[in-house]
């Protein structure tokens, strides 16, 4: 009887261990982030424009929502099997499931297949072929563009800011059947975003980087008055952007005055960086990030929702 429960005691660990490291494979948090983008793009698409829906508007999120976790999934599962020697440098991803041994090359890569290629068939058959196409662009080039030049050159950064605002355009194309302006202005809010919250990150793990041979700072010598000024820039380039869903009847004036106002704070936390130059500073670049790509699709969302009602 003891036997029995120790083999079912281990098998339950077993398989919790195996899903952890599965969801530590896709990095859960930062697909859920990326599918997020996704989700709310297709919403403020159908409001304004929508012409593909499957069944109905929930079961539309659902099947968005589970085909943007596979295709992100898929990317970032390659892009661990790539960086599998330079993860187990750095101490905040040596414990991976590739780069720590749990989980071998193949298996990872059979998974990145499998959910790349299921991920991009439902965004064809339920959806459109556009959206599928924006998709598997957008994954191929994260993959097999973006992540070995991290180690190239830091322009990585900008060729990696592309996949990393796609997700906009694939939500915005699966609900309107279009590459109108209302995708693109999306795309555009979230590439300029993706500078300094990458450039914040990257400062802040300077050394790990540095030591794993990644070249992601726009300056050779590390967290410089450059690097700052550069966030301030890609900031700054933000607030006439934020313009533009309202005058592209997108949404309304509520949002407009929200977006900027986040636009404002990026400019004024960037610029508290350019001063301080700390981790600290560099630290509320990053967190003020997080919470401005979410204020902001939620405000063009709601705002648009709003004003049709």
């Amino acid at each position: 009887m003891n036997q029995n429960t120790d083999i079912n005691k281990s098998t339950s660990f077993g398989l919790a261990s195996k899903v952890k490291d599965y969801f530590q494979l896709i990095k859960f948090t930062l697909s859920f982030m990326v599918v997020f983008s996704t989700v709310v793009s297709f919403l403020i698409g159908y409001n304004y424009n929508g012409q593909v829906v499957y069944t109905n508007k929930l079961v539309s999120v659902l099947l968005l929502f589970v085909a943007g976790m596979l295709i992100t999934g898929s990317a970032n599962a390659i892009n661990q099997v790539l960086e599998k020697d330079s993860d187990a440098l750095m101490k905040r991803t040596a414990k991976r499931p590739v780069a720590s041994g749990r989980m071998s090359k193949a298996e990872a890569n059979g998974f990145a297949f499998i959910a790349g290629a299921l991920g991009v068939f439902i965004m064809w058959y339920y959806f459109n072929f556009q959206s599928a196409m924006v998709s598997l662009v957008s994954l191929l080039l994260y993959g097999y563009v973006y992540t070995p030049l991290k180690k190239i050159n830091s322009i990585s950064v900008l060729v990696g800011a592309v996949p990393g605002a796609l997700p906009c355009l694939i939500g915005w194309v699966a609900a309107t059947d279009s590459f109108s302006a209302g995708g693109w202005i999306l795309f555009a809010i979230q590439f300029l975003w993706q500078f300094p919250h990458f450039w914040a990150i990257a400062w802040l793990a300077h050394k790990d980087y540095t030591n794993a041979g990644f070249k992601l700072l726009p300056a050779d010598k590390g967290p410089t008055k450059f690097t700052a000024m550069q966030s301030i820039v890609y900031s700054a380039l933000m607030i006439p952007v934020g313009f533009m869903p309202y005058y592209s009847g997108m949404s309304g004036k509520v949002s407009m005055w929200i977006l900027l106002g986040c636009n404002l704070w990026m400019v004024f936390a960037s610029v508290l960086l350019f001063i301080r130059m700390d981790a600290k500073s560099a630290r509320r670049v990053m967190f003020s990030s997080y919470f401005y790509l979410m204020i902001v699709l939620l405000a063009l969302f709601a705002n648009r929702t709003y004003t049709l009602n």
